[in-house]
């Protein structure tokens, strides 16, 4: 949850959501983000390193893109509860 609580970064998750399983070039993300390049890196390694956002090198630019099921835990935190009884 850490990961997602900036909003810049809550904007890179859903721009992947909207590329529909296509991955994305980093060049794409600095003029939707309007943020420097090493800002857009350092949010894309947030979210790499948490599990939720996979990289992909491709000659010299990466491309990144959701890790399938990676979302699943976040959406249960927001699931309405269960009675019990």
């Amino acid at each position: 949850m850490k990961a997602l609580a900036d909003r810049q970064r809550l904007r890179i998750v859903n721009m992947l959501l909207r590329a529909d399983g296509e991955a994305v070039c980093v060049c794409e993300f600095e003029p939707y983000l309007g943020l420097s390049q090493g800002t857009v890196s350092h949010h894309l390694k947030v979210l790499v390193d948490a599990g939720l956002v996979e990289r992909e090198s491709r000659g010299t630019r990466s491309y990144f893109s959701l890790v399938p099921g990676a979302l699943d835990s976040v959406r249960e935190v927001f699931a309405p509860a269960v009675a019990c009884c």
